[in-house]
């Protein structure tokens, strides 16, 4: 039975993935018992996560080892174990794959972030992965850019899953919402089933208060005027929230009304906002900020293993993610008044979360290399 806090937040609507996958929880049954006794209803993976699994302890080594019998580069080898690592979530969350009708249940893996402005290279790298996986409940993870955009609407087109990476933006969140309603379309006008076909738009929350953040204290550090300074101090910690609600009352927006309704009638699904980065950066915040703020129907919340544990203790149930829609433009029109341009800090956002991303993808690459150099070297 799952933990009575994650039943009462599915029953407003969202489900909780955990933001961790590592060789361990599937071999010591962790990840079972976080999906039966918990709640949890998908897994989400990237880089730094898989950095962390591989140099954190020897779990990895006898595959690592096999594989540089036959040959295989650094890259080669992670991808290898990545496949097994997420082949194996998904069949831990093929229960609620099947229990959900094809609704929840999915395991997440991410093309290469250096592709993130190379649509050749997405293309090839999301069917490869669709294909080595090969399982139903899969999300193969594309970076929402303008490069991605039509990527994603082809790969939806095709009948592949997707999981929208480093969505900072409400209008690169349309982006993608639209490119999910537009391969569905084509689909329904070839012919073919769109019933099974799911997508996430991962909308990044925490990170959008760290910049915004460091830009207000500067504001305030410059000026003399009290209220001024008050000002900017009350928006301090809202922004990310604002940010997200908005993002949603555009969810609301685009899956209601005529078109809508016409896929509904074929079997779609609407493609969820999923809030990532919710794990409090701030020790000045409460710790289930960016969870309490965010609840509502037809979303998913990642959470790390520390927000799910705060989250389990004192998170308050209830429905607050399309609350207060005016007071979110409130407090985007106070930033823009303080002189801060949204848009210019999550267009910093995207790019800084792309380089983000290679920089962990290549210190994982060096560490696979490095562990693999040690086994060699220990087996001449």
């Amino acid at each position: 039975m799952a933990h009575v806090k994650f039943v009462e937040l599915l029953a407003e609507g969202q489900s909780v993935w955990q933001d961790d996958i590592a060789r361990a929880m599937l071999t010591n049954g962790h990840l079972l018992e976080m999906v039966n006794k918990i709640g949890i209803r998908g897994v989400t993976s990237n880089p730094t996560i898989f950095e962390k699994a591989i140099a954190g302890g020897n779990d990895y080594d006898e595959q690592i080892a096999s594989l540089l019998d036959e040959g295989k580069t650094a890259l080669e080898i992670f991808e290898a174990v990545e496949v097994q690592d997420i082949r194996g979530a998904c069949d831990v969350l093929r229960t609620v794959y099947d229990a959900s009708d094809g609704a929840d249940g999915f395991v997440s893996i991410e093309v290469s972030p250096d592709a993130a402005r190379d649509a050749d290279s997405t293309r090839e790298q999301v069917r490869r992965l669709w294909d080595a996986v090969d399982r139903p409940n899969l999300m193969v993870k594309i970076p929402g850019t303008s490069e991605g955009v039509p990527v994603i609407q082809e790969m939806l087109t095709e009948g592949r899953n997707i999981n929208i990476t480093l969505l900072f933006s409400i209008d690169s969140y349309r982006a993608v919402a639209n490119a999910y309603v537009n391969a569905l379309e084509a689909r329904l006008d070839k012919g073919l089933p769109i019933d099974r076909v799911a997508s996430v738009a991962s909308f990044f929350v925490s990170r959008v208060d760290t910049l915004v953040d460091k830009k207000l204290d500067e504001k305030i550090a410059a000026t003399d005027d009290p209220d001024l300074k008050g000002a900017y101090a009350g928006l301090k910690g809202t922004i990310a929230v604002a940010n997200a609600q908005l993002a949603y009352e555009a969810f609301e927006e685009i899956f209601s009304g005529p078109r809508w309704q016409k896929l509904v009638d074929a079997g779609a699904r609407p493609q969820r906002p999923l809030w990532a980065s919710t794990g409090t950066k701030n020790p000045n915040y409460p710790d289930t900020l960016y969870v309490d703020t965010l609840i509502g129907p037809h979303t998913v919340n990642t959470m790390p293993g520390k927000t799910i544990e705060a989250f389990l203790d004192h998170g308050t149930i209830e429905r607050t993610v399309d609350k207060d829609f005016q007071g979110a433009r409130n407090q985007i029109t106070g930033l823009a008044d303080a002189g801060i341009d949204l848009k210019a800090v999550t267009d910093q956002l995207e790019e800084e979360g792309i380089a983000a991303f290679i920089k962990s993808f290549e210190s994982l690459l060096a560490g696979v290399e490095s562990k693999r150099a040690a086994l060699a070297g220990s087996r001449a």
